[in-house]
């Protein structure tokens, strides 16, 4: 399993807003290239986010679900991109003065993705983790009014 923990200067609801809006993951996962839909209701337990994975036109439709949500604190997803396999993602945030910190875990669950799970690929896996997160940071860092109500003037 892959864990990754990074501190971000910004409050736990800025980096929830974009964990729990389903159509932002295009922009911060590393892989995904595009959203097709979103369930109603995303991210209360079973609801799904339809994307595809890869670089077009070598793209594989999936769906991320969600399995386990505390608002503002923990957000827990199985990401499958089949035929490669699935993984369990875990987000957890927690306050640190003015800071949030963030631990994302990772643990390939099935697939044969599964078998690839090693020593070897882990830093890959780990890189990968840690792009997502600079790039989920960002945009809870400069997202505007539209995301965060309480920013408009």
């Amino acid at each position: 399993m892959g864990t990754i923990t990074r501190t971000v200067a910004t409050t736990p609801d800025r980096v929830f807003a974009i964990l729990a809006d389903g159509w932002t993951y295009s922009g911060w996962v590393v892989g995904c290239s595009h959203i097709r839909n979103v369930d109603a209701g995303f991210p209360a337990p079973g609801t799904k986010i339809h994307h595809s994975v890869g670089v077009w036109p070598a793209t594989v439709e999936d769906t991320t679900e969600v399995v386990e949500v505390e608002d503002g604190k923990r957000l827990v997803l199985e990401a499958r991109v089949w035929p490669v396999g699935k993984a369990k993602v875990a987000f957890t945030l927690a306050i640190q003065g003015e800071e949030t910190i963030v631990t994302m875990e990772e643990e390939t669950t099935g697939g044969p993705g599964k078998i690839l799970q090693n020593p070897v690929t882990d830093p890959i896996l780990d890189k990968r983790n840690d792009e997502s997160l600079s790039r989920l940071f960002a945009m809870a860092i400069h997202r505007g009014p539209a995301l965060y109500p309480e920013a408009r003037p």
